[in-house]
């Protein structure tokens, strides 16, 4: 081959790569700064479905503390660290009978011994702290499947699974990974 062969082969390689990687969901996350208790905050960011779906949120560390307490059973949980975790979405989305307009949210969940429940809420205010939980700004709970994590997870972590017509949403941190899917309209 030419080097003028070569360097378009490569060129449609890499570009077919990025396009594939996007439409997979690709997650990039940028730290936005560290909270007062020293928790590192991070936005990450996906496209799903063609829609930008970001979740920024404070992560705090295990740092040998039992999980019990740090994510006790029946109480909502910001899930993260210092202000309200949020998700952002550009088009609307639907976790199992919810509809979800376009928009920004607090995400919450409360722990449970053999489930957990995912809690949007609306945002009461920018910046908004993630405690006390706010339930006269809850829109709607759904169940979440409860699992193990793969290995231990230090830091409090979102991620987004890219699937067919949406992607499912899993949080992990120490042992436990919770789920929950949800589908763009």
């Amino acid at each position: 081959m030419r080097p003028r062969s070569i360097l378009l082969a490569l060129a449609a390689t890499m570009l077919a790569a990025t396009v594939l990687a996007a439409t997979a969901g690709a997650q990039t996350t940028t730290q936005t700064g560290i909270g007062g208790g020293g928790s590192p905050h991070v936005k990450s960011d996906w496209t799903i479905g063609g829609s930008a779906i970001s979740i920024a949120y404070g992560r705090p560390s295990l740092k040998g503390r039992d999980e019990a307490k740090m994510m006790p059973v029946g109480a909502p949980w910001r899930t993260g660290a210092d202000e309200a975790t949020v998700i952002t979405t550009s088009k609307d989305i639907m976790f199992g009978s919810h509809h979800l307009p376009a928009g920004t949210y607090t995400i919450n969940t409360q722990p449970g011994d053999k489930d957990w429940q995912l809690i949007i809420g609306k945002l009461g205010t920018p910046k908004q702290w993630g405690v006390p939980y706010l339930p006269n700004l809850e829109l709607f709970r759904i169940p979440m499947t409860l699992g193990k994590a793969a290995k231990p997870v230090e830091m409090v972590t979102y991620s987004i699974d890219p699937a067919p017509n949406g992607g499912t949403l899993r949080i992990e941190w120490g042992t436990v990974k919770v789920t929950a899917p949800f589908m763009v309209m």
